[in-house]
């Protein structure tokens, strides 16, 4: 094999995944058909779940340093403050990184390529898949370079190659779903007036709105919104199309257009994520509604959740079987992800009762009154920043101990001027007991090499959902395969059957 993994595509969800796999020791090539990284970018979010994933590869810090830290939504209507939701530091309890970070998409892709390029790879430009054959031993690809036609070979190709994927076109994969009328457009502007804050703004009209995001220079902003249904039809839509609804629904004053450009969205979810050896990631493999920030990080998700199996793998530390979860983890929550972010696009756009109660009464009322309860900012907190996502029903989750299954998240649980989580960094399968260690089980385990983590017991741990002496075994990417309240021989049958082996 010329190199051990292929990945179709250099958005964020392929740099993630090629800098994952370079971490665990796997060799990857990265082309794509582009001659350089977008120099502009519709996403603007890093939810809490992507910060903690890079956290584990050390790199979340930058993201925040250089990202502004949004902790409250402010809705207004027609230009004026309706009401304002402070989300402040609820989230303080379940993750490290408790507050949305925003933070563009080209800027975010610069990061990750200079990691990649520190850890030896370099993103090959100008650089197509046309077609590839999959046997028994590996896939071939043909590739379209600016020097002539390479026959390349890998043993699993990853498309992460967007909406219009050719990886999924050439497996022929249904992509149902349908496309929004709306037109979308996204600007970066230098403006001036109230909704210049370090925070998010929700900006509703009678039928658009429009999203304004803090960008870390002095007055300017990222808006995203829906064309007016008046200009729709134009041929082209400039930004001055939409300016008077810009500032009808924002009262900004703006002084300078840096770009702007235009798209369709679309709620879409391939009938599969995998077919032998070829994988979809990313927009590739779902895409729906910019409603809530959710497109990239969840792309980013996929790449994590598949980087570590293919490594285990390839390194033979795990039953090829174990490749079978990724769809089964991953499509879950995409339709699931899908059906929402539709329904409150749909709501928000609505132009009959429903629409009018949306906007009307509903975000400058009702949510703002429920949204002072704690458990209710907890819960959208949880939901929107993605670290609800669980796999309970996935082939590799087993058991439950507390409030904690096989397949839920690791919950973040502090310790002093510590936490958890720093255990994470070693990107390897592990054994966590938040209480006391017994010796019969501390000597079965340990001869099989994986690492084992004692923890002392806390009220953190139980607030946390975990049980006092329980055994959770905690998957490269911070996920409990198996939960069981008892220190017995059931945990290495569970390692039995999946055939684990740890990288250390």
């Amino acid at each position: 094999m010329d190199e051990k993994i292929l990945i179709v595509g250099a958005g964020p969800t392929g740099l993630v995944l090629a800098l994952w796999l370079t971490k665990l020791g796997v060799r990857v090539r990265i082309i794509d058909k582009d001659s350089g990284p977008g120099q502009t970018s519709r996403a603007m979010v890093v939810h809490a779940r992507t910060l903690e994933f890079y956290h584990q590869i050390g790199i979340a810090h930058e993201l925040v340093e250089k990202g502004i830290k949004v902790e409250d939504v402010t809705i207004r209507q027609q230009g004026n403050i309706a009401a304002s939701v402070v989300f402040g530091l609820i989230g303080k309890d379940s993750s490290p990184f408790p507050f949305i970070l925003s933070f563009p998409q080209d800027d975010h892709e610069k990061i990750l390529l200079e990691h990649l390029h520190q850890s030896g790879v370099t993103v090959e430009r100008n650089t197509e898949l046309i077609e590839f054959l999959e046997d028994d031993h590996g896939v071939s690809a043909t590739l379209k370079k600016p020097d002539g036609t390479e026959i390349a070979t890998t043993h699993y190709l990853l498309g992460c190659d967007g909406a219009r994927s050719v990886v999924r076109n050439q497996l022929k994969l249904d992509f149902p779903g349908g496309t929004y009328l709306q037109i979308y457009f996204v600007a970066d502007v230098l403006a001036s007036g109230e909704a210049i804050k370090d925070n998010m703004q929700l900006c509703l009209g009678d039928t658009d709105f429009t999203l304004v995001f803090p960008i870390r220079r002095s007055g300017s902003v990222r808006l995203i919104g829906i064309v007016p249904k008046a200009i729709e039809g134009n041929k082209t839509i400039e930004f001055l199309d939409v300016v008077p609804a810009v500032i009808k629904n924002t009262k900004l004053s703006i002084s300078k257009l840096n770009w702007f450009s235009t798209y369709h969205s679309h709620h879409r979810v391939a009938k599969h994520f995998r077919e032998g050896r070829v994988f979809l990631l990313g927009d590739a493999g779902h895409i729906h509604s910019p409603v809530g920030g959710q497109g990239m990080n969840t792309g980013i998700g996929d790449a994590i959740n598949l980087a570590w199996k293919i490594a285990a793998v390839l390194q033979k530390r795990a039953a090829v079987s174990i490749l079978d979860s990724f769809e089964a983890e991953r499509i879950t929550f995409a339709h699931q992800l899908a059906s929402t972010t539709d329904k409150v696009f749909q709501a928000i756009t609505n132009e009959g009762l429903l629409g009018k109660f949306i906007k009307k009464i509903w975000f400058p009322y009702v949510f703002p009154f429920v949204a002072r309860f704690a458990r209710v900012k907890l819960f959208v907190f949880d939901t929107v920043s993605q670290i609800k996502i669980q796999y309970r029903k996935s082939p590799l989750s087993k058991g439950e101990a507390g409030r904690v299954a096989g397949g839920d998240r690791l919950p973040w649980v502090r310790m002093g001027d510590s936490d958890n989580f720093k255990s994470l960094e070693i990107l390897d399968w592990q054994i966590h007991v938040y209480g006391k260690l017994q010796d019969d089980f501390c000597q079965s385990i340990t001869k099989l090499g994986f690492v084992l983590q004692v923890f002392p017991w806390s009220k953190e741990a139980k607030k946390a959902g975990l049980k006092e002496s329980a055994v959770y075994f905690i998957r490269p990417d911070g996920y409990i395969a198996y939960a069981n309240l008892n220190q017995d021989n059931a945990l290495l049958e569970f390692i039995a059957i999946h055939q684990i082996l740890p990288r250390t």
